[in-house]
């Protein structure tokens, strides 16, 4: 049977391993990283807890002047707006010294936030599974396993319904061009294809970051979608500045994936204020 076969991401046991590692950065964003991790403690000083990176650089699959650097840092307190624009113009100053990134995303949070009970299958999942420790004391060592089930899919990904509206705003906003619309495209595309995938991965059993493959095990389960969600994961890698895609995200893949994941997995439990 093919549910019974044993996925990638997983440990002999079930459990989600972790996804990348210093290791597998390749040489070329080397310098980068050893400039994040050398510069970061200045920074912040001694409110920096720990420091990870994600994505695809940790990953091994980076592409030179295509991909971002992304980071996420824990504070031993809640950030200020201050640790905010710090860290903003600290990502501006990298990516304009390392020609071999396209951008830097950063993730600022609170340490208690990170370890709370409401985040423990949200962002205690993402730091635990999906960042690799880059500076400090790993806060995985603080929060338990994680199997690809019904409850880490509802927690993680069970919010779209709350997201559309704002899509629609953003949206409205990118109105313009061709330039403006296209990282939406991107952003829009590869949060419904790990939503898609989120949906079916406690039956797929596995955890994949690829695209193409989260629209793949997708389209197994629902092959009356699968041709728009292989699309996404391809406007995920390579976007472009079409209005129809934005709109057929927010009209009609966006609601569909909403209120089947409501169906199937329930609503991800409600947050003091929403992301």
């Amino acid at each position: 049977m093919p549910d019974a076969v044993h996925r990638p991401g997983l440990d002999a046991e079930g459990f989600l391993v972790r996804e990348g590692s210093l290791a597998r950065v390749p040489d070329v964003f080397r310098p980068v990283v050893a400039a994040a991790r050398d510069r970061l403690p200045a920074l912040l000083g001694a409110r920096l807890h720990s420091a990870y990176l994600y994505g695809s650089v940790p990953r091994g699959t980076a592409r030179v002047g295509r991909s971002d650097l992304d980071l996420l840092l824990a504070l031993r307190e809640e950030p200020t707006d201050a640790d905010q624009e710090a860290v903003r113009a600290f990502g501006e100053a990298l990516d304009e010294e390392f020609p071999q990134i396209d951008g830097v995303g950063t993730l600022l949070y609170g340490r208690a936030r990170l370890l709370s009970d409401l985040e423990r299958h949200d962002l205690g999942w993402f730091v635990a599974c999906l960042c690799t420790p880059l500076l400090g004391d790993d806060l995985a060592a603080h929060l338990p396993r994680y199997r690809p089930d019904s409850l880490l899919a509802r927690e993680t990904n069970g919010d779209l319904a709350l997201l559309l509206p704002r899509w629609r705003e953003r949206i409205e906003r990118a109105a313009g061009t061709e330039e403006t619309r296209r990282p939406l495209v991107r952003f829009m595309s590869r949060h419904l294809v790990r939503t898609g995938f989120t949906l079916v991965m406690p039956r797929w059993r596995g955890w994949t970051s690829d695209l193409r493959e989260m629209a793949g095990a997708f389209g197994a389960h629902h092959p009356g979608r699968a041709g728009q969600m292989l699309r996404a994961a391809e406007y995920g890698y390579e976007p472009v500045g079409d209005p129809d895609v934005l709109r057929s995200y927010v009209d009609d893949l966006g609601p569909w994936l909403a209120a089947e994941y409501a169906r199937v997995h329930g609503v991800k439990a409600p947050r003091p204020t929403n992301p």
